[in-house]
């Protein structure tokens, strides 16, 4: 995600005086609801892996959940980059390529 994309969902925000209204328990919570939206996508799906009939929804929805944690994350203070490139490192460790590829256990299963 670019600068300039997180900067026009802040500006969005910003243009409608909304900042005010946007702390870390409320934005919190419409992150889940945007997720459950997201999720709601598939639900009586006979064919869950099956989606792209409904891409337009997917890509509104994940929108919103993005929207949403990018002003999350400027609530608390919080860098995207940063907090992601960390994540991603202790992902690295907990999921090491030798013990993880092709497999979906979670990282306290893995073995070898």
């Amino acid at each position: 995600m670019t600068q300039q994309t997180i900067d026009k969902v802040l500006q969005f925000r910003d243009d409608r005086n909304w900042k005010q209204f946007h702390n870390p328990k409320d934005l919190a919570i419409s992150i889940s609801l945007e997720a459950a939206e997201l999720l709601e996508v598939f639900q009586w799906s006979a064919q869950d892996v099956v989606c792209q009939d409904k891409m337009d929804k997917i890509r509104e929805e994940l929108a919103d959940v993005l929207c949403y944690s990018i002003l999350m994350a400027d609530a608390c203070g919080l860098d995207l980059d940063e907090i992601i490139q960390q994540k991603v490192e202790r992902n690295c460790k907990k999921y090491p390529v030798d013990k993880a590829y092709g497999n979906k256990d979670k990282y306290t299963e893995l073995k070898g």
